[in-house]
């Protein structure tokens, strides 16, 4: 009797936990994050966190939100229990995206106006060293391998390589007009940029710094100044990427071997940046001029339900 007890109580935990995540937008005009419950597919209630909110991670322990208050120059630290601010962190001026290390040690912030990175010590709540980068940085990623760092500048067509150990660059690659997001392969081989102005997707190898493929972006019946990819990402199989693609309202789904584009899939207005579920059946993908989020099924690569969240809805993050 108590063994079958035990196992029904189990029965039941998972039932309720193996859905449960939460959806965390930040709302550029609004100056607040929303909070999705996306298994429902309702707004559960929004938090003013400072001015101009941008980007936005989650630490690896999933306990606390940083967020870039990009006119109080400032990364704020949100707990996630109580989702009260528990401290900020010394950003540069104007911070809009950032990379976290994979350990949740570090923290990398693209400083556009003044052409450089900051690295900040988490734990001190300190900058360590600031990195001149070309002109106008915005994308920035770190490798999950912990090896590099790498900053594009939008002004400057490249892409910079920072050793993480140095924190020097050590190479830089030209790439597409003006190149706005990154993203590393699971298994830290590829590196994948957007260029906004060309409207193309290039997978970088990692090991010589040179392009391998350009992939154009194009649809049929739809404008090509409205093609500006933005955000991308990747699964952790390495089997699909998919790229927000601006003023064109969709989300490129793109066969990461064989680097086709095997659909478009239509979702809000000036669709920017997008995030995976922890278990990546889903995506979800922040819609700017709409003012919502849309919610993507990824085992059939079908939009499933938008959200309304607030003004101009920016950066997203996702935890379990």
């Amino acid at each position: 009797m108590k063994k079958w007890l035990l196992n029904l109580g189990l029965c039941f935990y998972f039932m309720t936990t193996v859905h449960a995540e939460t959806v965390f937008v930040s709302l550029e005009k609004d100056n607040t994050i929303a909070i999705v419950d996306p298994i429902k597919g309702v707004l559960v209630k929004t938090v003013t966190v400072g001015q101009r909110p941008r980007g936005i991670e989650i630490s690896p322990d999933n306990k606390q939100l940083y967020i870039a208050t990009s006119d109080d120059d400032t990364i704020r630290i949100i707990d996630l229990k109580t989702l009260k601010e528990v401290g900020q962190l010394p950003s540069g001026e104007d911070p809009e995206t950032f990379a976290l290390s994979p350990k949740g040690d570090r923290l990398y912030v693209s400083n556009e106006d003044d052409s450089m990175v900051t690295v900040i010590d988490i734990a001190n709540k300190k900058a360590i060293k600031t990195i001149k980068v070309g002109v106008e940085p915005e994308g920035i990623a770190v490798s999950p391998d912990n090896q590099w760092l790498v900053s594009a500048s939008e002004t400057t067509n490249m892409v910079h390589w920072i050793n993480t150990k140095t924190l020097e660059i050590t190479e830089n690659t030209l790439v597409d007009p003006r190149p706005r997001a990154l993203s590393f392969t699971q298994d830290s081989k590829q590196l994948w940029v957007t260029s906004e102005m060309a409207g193309t997707l290039m997978v970088l190898d990692v090991a010589t710094k040179k392009i391998i493929q350009t992939i154009p972006l194009s649809i049929q019946g739809v404008n090509r100044d409205k093609i500006l990819p933005v955000g991308v990402v990747i699964n952790k199989q390495g089997t699909y990427a998919y790229v927000a693609m601006g003023a064109a309202n969709r989300v490129a789904v793109i066969n990461a071997k064989t680097f086709k584009v095997e659909k478009f899939l239509l979702v809000g207005q000036r669709v920017w940046n997008l995030a995976f579920s922890p278990d990546q059946q889903r995506l979800y993908t922040t819609n700017g001029m709409s003012n919502d989020i849309s919610i993507i099924d990824l085992e059939n690569h079908k939009v499933t339900k938008s959200v309304g969240v607030g003004r101009y809805p920016w950066g997203v993050a996702v935890t379990p």
